[in-house]
């Protein structure tokens, strides 16, 4: 199952190129980090927005992946491979798009920066520790992103009018709710960026994992049961 898994995946990465629709989410959160970081920021600062504003940047791209396929062709591909198969596939693509964002957000904030903290923090962090602190907060909020993606598009809601409106309720409830591990990795950042002092996220990481297996699971089942 891993295989065909993993060639579904391939297909809707290549379909999603294609079809460009890649573009638009790229492209609001480019404009996004150019309002939010400017050259010289802290760099703590910038990776704790880039990591926040990823979060609906990620549910943005499993709709886009979910709808860059025609009705007539996903139902083909559905009949030869299964709709379980087929949504975990969709929403691995939309994850892998998701990480990739944020391994380049980080590199680029990182290349941008001044200091690692602001002006008045106790000490100065290296900037070492603060890229790795970013980069694993990145990652916790395109996980959680991609599973805010997952409940909010088909087969969970039947009314894709209501999708956007509900990624968009989601993903800020995960980024405020204080028990969310993307509250508690963007949390960090902005802390660390007052003190200097950094802690890397881990906690939130695996937490992100489970959460994200436990909803994807139950979507891909609820395909499997739900016709579209």
């Amino acid at each position: 199952m891993t295989a065909r898994v993993g060639a579904l995946t391939r297909y809707h990465l290549e379909l999603l190129l294609r079809s460009h629709a890649w573009l638009p989410p790229f492209l609001a959160y480019a404009l996004l980090l150019v309002i939010g970081v400017a050259v010289g920021d802290p760099l703590l600062g910038g990776l704790g927005f880039g990591a926040g504003v990823l979060l609906p940047v990620s549910a943005w791209y499993v709709r886009s992946v979910l709808s860059a396929e025609p009705s007539a062709s996903r139902a083909c591909l559905v009949a030869a491979a299964g709709p379980v198969r087929v949504h975990l596939g969709a929403l691995l693509a939309a994850l892998t798009v998701s990480l990739v964002l944020a391994v380049g957000q980080v590199a680029a904030v990182w290349w941008t920066s001044g200091p690692v903290a602001d002006a008045g923090a106790r000490q100065d962090p290296g900037a070492g520790a603060a890229v790795s602190a970013g980069l694993a907060a990145s990652v916790v909020c395109a996980l959680l992103g991609v599973l805010a993606g997952a409940l909010a598009n088909r087969p969970v809601l039947v009314h894709p009018q209501y999708g956007i409106p509900a990624a968009l309720a989601l993903a800020t409830l995960l980024l405020v709710v204080p028990a969310s591990p993307a509250n508690a990795a963007v949390r960090g950042l902005v802390s660390a960026a007052r003190t200097g002092e950094v802690a890397v996220p881990w906690g939130s990481l695996p937490a992100s994992v489970v959460l994200l297996a436990a909803a994807g699971a139950g979507v891909a089942a609820l395909a499997g049961r739900r016709p579209e």
